[in-house]
């Protein structure tokens, strides 16, 4: 008598488990597929002019593996190159020009905005020198990329000819992260599910959605839906300025895709946890709005999807509960199962699928930080720079 209710919980919290990734399989935008790639596209008869935005701070370390390949862009039309030195102390901006001028290279501005006004991330406010920048050349399209992500030969001609042809007015690729050190293959594969569990690509690219996001690494935006949204402006505050500006750009009536790159690739390397702990915990509490109701939520749930099902097999094995066990393996089945697509993505090994629950304690750990860095004063922190919650500014119309 003295097992039977604490095995009787254990199934029932293990079997709300089960139903919740039956649910996140099934009505969850198929978030877990990985074949959203560009859209079908056909080469326009005459290509738009292009303006390409690279806010950079201190990113010495990995500007010549991903600015020569900006340069380097096979694209027929009109294409310039703005990169904004961010108040940068290794010399970035110095390193910039070296790289550029090499014959049959797109041209190369380099700018510096000065430190960022009250109210503004340093990122949006060296985005916003850069668009100016870019005004003067009346460009049809801006191409918002950061200073780590390299570029395969053709990658802004085959964003631009989607965005023409699928009448888009964002066209987001998430870069293909790096994965070489071990921590990078047990977080980097999970970082990119847990976001597409979030918003599913499906749903942010299909009209008449709420759903929406980019990806900050590979943004290609028309110009004239920035300026209706006003971006950056509208969103000067956001630490996660990619979902915001995908957010304003479609509120505003535009179209957004987003979808997983094959030839767009992050240069930037996190070889130990600590690199990717502050990398996840900067803006996992803003994600959450800065709000401990939806944090307690968010460890609730992380707890009952993610952690249950192992817990569940050891508890059942434990004290002989067949019943907890196998409801607990089945949601841990159908865990992993969902998993497997975003490995084979990475090229990883397929056995670190039934790890995925040690992952997602990383994570509920990294959100936890993140909240408790904010409330010392210590969030949202950056390459020196930390930003507080953001408050209610006055809108400028």
């Amino acid at each position: 008598m003295g097992q039977t209710a604490p095995v009787s919980a254990v199934v029932w919290t293990a079997a709300v488990s089960l139903a919740a990734w039956l649910w996140l399989l099934l009505f969850q935008g198929f978030f877990w597929r990985t074949d959203v790639r560009l859209p079908s596209r056909r080469e326009p008869e005459a290509w738009p002019s292009v303006c390409v935005v690279v806010p950079a701070r201190d990113e010495a370390a990995v500007l010549p593996a991903s600015l020569p390949s900006l340069l380097a862009q096979d694209y027929p039309g009109r294409a310039e190159v703005f990169l904004v030195d961010d108040g940068s102390t290794d010399g970035t901006g110095e390193l910039a020009r070296e790289l550029a001028g090499r014959p049959g290279s797109l041209p190369l501005t380099v700018g510096s905005p000065g430190e960022p006004p009250a109210g503004w991330t340093g990122k949006l406010w060296a985005v916003r020198h850069g668009i100016e920048l870019a005004r003067a050349r009346a460009p049809e399209y801006l191409l918002l990329t950061d200073a780590d992500i390299a570029h395969a030969p053709d990658s802004l001609r085959r964003l631009v000819a989607a965005a023409r042809t699928g009448g888009f007015d964002v066209v987001s690729q998430m870069a293909r992260l790096r994965v070489e050190s071990a921590w990078e293959r047990l977080v980097v594969p999970a970082f990119v599910y847990f976001f597409a569990q979030l918003y599913p690509f499906r749903r942010i690219g299909r009209q008449g959605t709420r759903t929406a996001a980019a990806a900050g690494g590979c943004v290609l935006l028309r110009a004239e839906a920035a300026e209706r949204a006003r971006i950056p402006d509208a969103i000067r505050q956001a630490v996660i300025d990619d979902v915001a500006l995908a957010r304003a750009v479609k509120a505003g009536g535009g179209r957004v895709w987003l979808g997983l790159a094959d030839r767009v690739d992050s240069v930037r390397p996190y070889p130990r946890l600590d690199d990717l702990w502050r990398m996840v915990s900067r803006s996992a509490y803003a994600q959450l709005r800065h709000s401990p109701v939806l944090l307690a939520g968010t460890v609730v749930g992380l707890a009952l999807v993610y952690l249950v099902p192992p817990v569940a097999v050891v508890a059942g094995l434990a004290a002989g509960d067949r019943g907890a066990v196998a409801v607990g393996a089945a949601a841990w089945l159908v865990m992993a199962g969902t998993y497997l697509p975003m490995l084979r993505y990475y090229r990883q090994p397929l056995w670190l699928a039934p790890l995925l629950p040690f992952t997602a304690f990383l994570y509920l750990l990294m959100t936890v930080d993140s909240a408790v860095r904010h409330h010392r004063g210590r969030g949202a922190a950056w390459k020196g720079r930390t930003y507080p919650r953001p408050g209610v500014l006055p809108d400028e119309g």
